[in-house]
């Protein structure tokens, strides 16, 4: 018996709870401040839209986040089907670059993120890249080299920092490109801490050319087996995580102080999951180290006293060399 389009069950996006509604004249204040809330019910290991940021801007880093942590969730985490889930986010995107007005967003979160798109006049692109990252994670499950790693990461994690360098008017390829080096070194600090999470759902994202190099199968991480070559192999790529905070981190000279101060925070955030990742002998098969809330408080303040007496955002040692030790 053929299917009728009837018999297929509606997609629908989740929408968060609003508190006023969409005729309401406070409408547009209250989606940015479900973007907020968004922001502050995820845990990351980076403060978004801290205190530090001018007040102005805030609301609009919230709005991009929502973007990004919505079409993640989707490819991550929604039941039923996740490709059309992500359809259904890409017409909402698209909907936001109706400059005529006609047929705008409806999603809350993209009612909010037209406001940011048009404030800032950014382009599309890195909108459709991180959808197409989760498209591609609806089907790609490994990675044979390195280089397929940081090609997904070109997708995943690199337009969040062309996000925000558009929100700070930014628009050098240059300094895009710098800020690539540190979304990346984000992207696989995040990697690293959740081997064993994303096993879970089916993905390793350590290319499988290094697992041969240091005799780790993909077995011995689905049965969540560590040894000595496992923590060779997390080693390994710690260090190249690090190398990527270390590359990029000149980007800071071209920044105004606000930002300056946030993107140190974005790199001491990556830097201490590399650093948790190395103090608890690399064992990520059966947890997913985390950034405390008193570590969270301890790199702000930190990263804030720094910046008050004039000395390096991020100490030069956090890059150098595996640590078990924090720096103020």
């Amino acid at each position: 018996m053929p299917i009728t389009q009837s018999a297929i069950p509606a997609v629908e996006l989740p929408v968060p709870n609003m508190e006023v509604g969409a005729d309401s004249p406070d409408y547009v204040d209250a989606t940015f401040d479900a973007c907020e809330r968004l922001a502050k019910t995820h845990y990351e290991n980076f403060s978004i839209g801290s205190r530090l940021l001018p007040s102005h801007l805030r609301k609009h880093f919230y709005s991009i986040y929502a973007f990004s942590r919505g079409v993640d969730d989707l490819g991550d985490q929604a039941d039923g089907d996740r490709m059309a889930l992500i359809d259904l986010w890409d017409q909402q995107l698209e909907k936001c670059y109706l400059y005529d007005g006609k047929e705008p967003p409806t999603h809350p979160y993209f009612v909010a993120l037209a406001q940011t798109i048009h404030e800032f006049d950014i382009p599309v692109e890195p909108f459709k890249r991180l959808i197409e990252a989760n498209r591609k994670d609806q089907s790609i499950t490994r990675h044979e080299t390195f280089e397929d790693v940081l090609d997904y990461c070109s997708y995943s994690a690199d337009p969040v920092g062309h996000l925000v360098l558009y929100l700070s008017r930014i628009r050098d390829p240059k300094l895009h490109e710098l800020a690539n080096k540190t979304c990346t070194g984000l992207q696989l600090a995040n990697f690293w801490q959740d081997v064993g999470v994303d096993i879970e759902i089916g993905r390793i994202y350590i290319p499988l050319e290094d697992l041969k190099r240091f005799e780790v199968s993909e077995e011995q991480i689905i049965n969540r087996i560590h040894d000595t070559n496992f923590e060779n192999l997390m080693r390994f790529e710690a260090d190249r995580a690090r190398r990527f905070f270390a590359d990029g981190f000149s980007l800071i000279d071209q920044l105004n102080d606000h930002l300056k101060t946030n993107f140190a925070l974005f790199v001491r955030g990556g830097l201490e999951i590399l650093r948790i990742i190395e103090s608890r002998n690399y064992t990520v098969l059966n947890e997913s180290p985390r950034i405390s809330k008193m570590g969270k408080a301890r790199i702000f303040s930190g990263t804030w006293l720094r910046a008050r007496t004039g000395r390096q955002l991020v100490p030069q040692n956090l890059f150098e060399s595996s640590r078990t030790e924090s720096a103020n």
